[in-house]
């Protein structure tokens, strides 16, 4: 599996960092499963991040810290709370990484002809939703841009925009400076793993006269 497209180095360096939100460290982690490139460059930022922190000097802490701590050792410990069921059970997509089939998911609702989203449950606030997205063979998405940041992983299939081939392991970002038409490549469903904050806005006339139906 050849990848080409990458998240951008800022975005990887701030997954290393730990400040991204939920949503969008799950697209990021994704990606990083399949691609070693990424993985070793993010690693290299863990290193130097680890070697700041080493070099920082020693806080000072209070008098009382230690009797602090201590007097915590006699605190009752709250059991876990029950979850509503043990194990989710695991859903099969082709390419999803087995950190993510552990997640909830809904169902499979219709989005547009040959278009379904399959919607996370996360179970941290995020601001950013989380959903599979499957696409049919030759389906030619209505020209958009975002709102906000949208994050697309391609899990299996493949498609085109702007003279670029996006196939599996490949991620995409965009944003409200992005205007594209993505075309699902023939052969088989491309199904995405998608990170989105904001909401689509979609071009044209059809694109005006769909857009209070169209909700991801």
């Amino acid at each position: 599996m050849s990848i080409e497209h990458h998240p951008p180095e800022t975005m990887l360096a701030a997954f290393a960092a730990g400040t991204l939100d939920h949503g969008q460290h799950i697209a990021i982690a994704t990606h990083l499963v399949s691609c070693p490139q990424c993985r070793r460059f993010m690693h290299a930022m863990e290193e130097v991040g680890g070697a700041v922190v080493t070099n920082l000097p020693p806080a000072t802490m209070s008098n009382r810290a230690l009797a602090e701590v201590e007097a915590r050792l006699d605190e009752p410990v709250r059991p876990a709370a029950a979850e509503a069921a043990s194990t989710p059970p695991e859903i099969e997509i082709p390419g999803l990484p087995k950190f993510v089939r552990r997640y909830r998911f809904g169902s499979w609702r219709w989005v547009a002809p040959s278009v379904h989203v399959r919607p996370m449950v996360l179970p941290h606030v995020s601001d950013t939703r989380i959903f599979l997205l499957r696409s049919g063979p030759g389906t030619r998405m209505l020209q958009h841009t975002h709102t906000g940041i949208e994050m697309t992983c391609v899990l299996s299939g493949a498609f085109r925009q702007d003279g670029a081939h996006f196939g599996p392991g490949d991620f995409d970002l965009g944003d409200e400076t992005v205007d594209h038409q993505p075309v699902v490549e023939a052969g088989e469903d491309c199904i995405c793993l998608v990170a989105m904050q904001g909401e689509l806005e979609l071009k044209g006339l059809l694109g005006r006269i769909v857009q209070p139906f169209v909700r991801l």
